[in-house]
């Protein structure tokens, strides 16, 4: 199983869809589940911190393996991205990717993390992000299983 917990709300449409539609092709590859967490809605970060690590930890399971998204990461290209979810899968039944809200995440959240990925150095929309996340694991189980896509 993979399962992506997000803080924030998807609002656009577009959006929406495109990430329905990565969805359903994931899906003939493995099990997907989205948990969406509402983001605090507050400007005092330390507080938005906290009550975003709090919901988080409700449904975070700490057997998992667990993957934050953090600027600070590893950065990773796709085929080694791939790779890494190929082998992860191994040993672990349970991958679970965690994207933060616009404070980013609680540092309890990312201690508890096995792996720190980033896609890049710059700062995306958490929204967008789901949808980039999305793209990238359907892009990983096609290059895992040789199949025309990834270029």
């Amino acid at each position: 199983m993979i399962k992506i917990i997000c803080v924030g709300k998807i609002k656009e449409k577009y959006l929406e869809d495109a990430i329905n539609e990565y969805k359903k092709r994931i899906s003939k590859y493995h099990n997907l589940e989205i948990v969406e967490l509402p983001d605090e809605g507050t400007n005092d970060i330390k507080v938005a911190l906290k009550k975003e690590k709090e919901k988080i930890l409700k449904v975070l399971n700490p057997k998992d393996y667990i993957i934050t998204l953090e600027i600070e990461g590893k950065e990773d290209t796709s085929v080694e991205f791939a790779k890494r979810l190929d082998n992860l899968f191994i040993e672990n039944s349970n991958i679970t990717f965690i994207i933060g809200g616009s404070y980013g995440i609680d540092d309890e959240i990312k201690n508890m993390s096995n792996h720190k990925l980033s896609f890049s150095k710059m700062t995306f929309p958490h929204q967008l992000f789901r949808l980039i996340l999305l793209e990238q694991i359907y892009r990983a189980f096609k290059i895992n299983n040789n199949e025309e896509y990834h270029k």
